[in-house]
């Protein structure tokens, strides 16, 4: 992937900057009109939870991948995690790139896919590279350091979050999505908390939180080195 990062501008005089995000459903052929219907109820999740973070609607394209359009500062680990820890999550491979993309006249209506710029290109291209090289998430920010960093952390982060039991992943939601203890957890699901400690350990929902947090202290401190 050096070539593409590379690629990715940083400039302070770009027009407008955003990160893009693709996302595409592994084996989506196999159950076509399952993967569309999942799709469109994670369009749904994430308009809502990115907000006025959204540079554009996300949507998505035949019917297998989705895609988004972010403000340079939103955290593009939180799509990962929504996807993967939702009710009957799909495996899923992610390329965010975060670059210049052209000025948008229809001020934000325009979904994602409609949208241009040259970190599109850059993000068609990484995705292209990835599925060739069975990379299931890629972060893109032009930053040779940064991005080292993160090519080292999100192998392991897809790794953890496969690991996981439908079980795991509704505790691994409320733990890292909702941001609930683990007292709160068992209230919620009204279970014990000796119930929800065994699978917070099977589970390595301790590792998996710090490893989260690594990946976006990361991304944050490139944000803030861009930002001042």
């Amino acid at each position: 992937m050096t070539a593409i990062r590379a690629a990715v501008s940083l400039n302070r005089m770009t027009v407008c900057t955003g990160t893009i995000l693709f996302g595409d459903v592994l084996g989506s052929r196999r159950d076509s009109a399952g993967s569309t219907a999942w799709l469109r109820d994670l369009v749904v999740e994430l308009d809502a939870a990115y907000g006025d973070e959204r540079l554009a609607p996300f949507g998505f394209t035949g019917g297998d991948e989705i895609q988004g359009l972010l403000a340079p500062a939103a955290d593009p680990v939180k799509a990962v995690l929504l996807a993967a820890l939702g009710p009957g999550g799909r495996r899923m491979r992610w390329v965010a790139v975060r670059g210049e993309v052209d000025p948008d006249p229809t001020e934000g209506r325009a979904p994602a896919m409609e949208r241009t710029g040259h970190a599109f290109v850059v993000a068609r291209e990484a995705m292209v590279e990835a599925r060739t090289g069975h990379e299931r998430l890629v972060i893109v920010t032009g930053q040779a350091d940064v991005d080292a960093l993160l090519a080292d952390l999100t192998p392991a982060l897809v790794d953890m979050l496969d690991g996981l039991t439908q079980r795991q992943r509704t505790v691994a939601r409320l733990a890292l999505i909702d941001n609930l203890r683990q007292s709160e957890i068992a209230d919620r699901l009204k279970v014990r908390r000796a119930t929800i400690s065994v699978s917070f350990s099977r589970a390595r929902i301790r590792s998996l939180e710090r490893l989260v947090a690594g990946t976006r202290r990361v991304y944050a401190n490139l944000r803030e080195t861009v930002t001042e």
